[in-house]
């Protein structure tokens, strides 16, 4: 989302905190020029009205969420290795959104669409119930000082808005390398009274989630990886 935005306030009237910053990043004339040509194509204007996500595409089939895909490596090597599923990407990093648009036109997938702007808003104000046959929020931000806890996207409020959109029996995939953050996902997925965790604990690796460049990272630190798969009660 772009600077001439408003900034969206809670019912008291008071700013509402963000899970994220927008940094807008420099792209290249080629890139600005695609973004402004492709995103009326492959994106959906986030606008306060309910829409079916599943009206969204050309083709009918079941719709899988990402949150915060970034510059999009994994959400594009899904939606080539599964045509049948319809893909959701949100995004608000501007050149990841471009390079994602890009590569959409020239893989030639009708099966991925994004929308620009804040996930909790999208669901808030755009999805209807049951809408998601799956999430995938994956390397999420960690926001690892703990005055800045606050900002994480996986907090109560945040999964009471997401879990009644996703189908009975959809599943939430979450990944992270932030071994506390881990912790913090897996209290507030457990707490959540429609989840189950289908693990003991955290996941297995699953084997069809591509790996990211902000694992690698991980990776490269030593790091460990966790994963957390809890599917919605029916």
């Amino acid at each position: 989302m772009s600077s001439k935005h408003q900034p969206v306030y809670d019912g008291g009237g008071k700013r509402q905190v963000r899970s994220f910053v927008r940094r807008k990043g420099r792209m290249s004339d080629k890139r600005e020029e695609e973004y402004r040509r492709l995103m009326p194509v492959h994106g959906i204007s986030f606008r306060p009205e309910e829409t079916d996500p599943a009206g969204l595409f050309p083709e009918p089939g079941e719709v899988v969420l990402e949150i915060g895909f970034g510059m999009g490596h994994a959400t594009l090597e899904l939606a080539a290795g599964n045509p049948g599923i319809n893909y959701l990407g949100i995004e608000v990093h501007v050149p990841g959104v471009a390079s994602v648009l890009s590569k959409i036109e020239s893989m030639g997938l009708n099966n991925l669409k994004i929308i620009e702007h804040d996930a909790v808003e999208v669901l808030k104000y755009m999805i209807p119930r049951e809408s998601f046959s799956g999430v995938h929020i994956f390397f999420p931000d960690p926001w690892p000082k703990k005055r800045h806890f606050k900002r994480r996207l996986v907090q109560t409020d945040f999964l009471n808005l997401l879990v009644p959109r996703v189908k009975m029996d959809g599943y939430i995939y979450m990944v992270t390398d932030w071994e506390d953050y881990a912790r913090w996902m897996k209290e507030h997925l457990g707490a959540h009274p429609d989840l189950e965790n289908r693990y003991d604990g955290y996941a297995d690796a699953l084997a069809w989630r591509p790996s990211t460049a902000f694992e690698q990272k991980g990776l490269d630190k030593n790091h460990i990886i966790r994963e957390l798969f809890y599917r919605r009660k029916s």
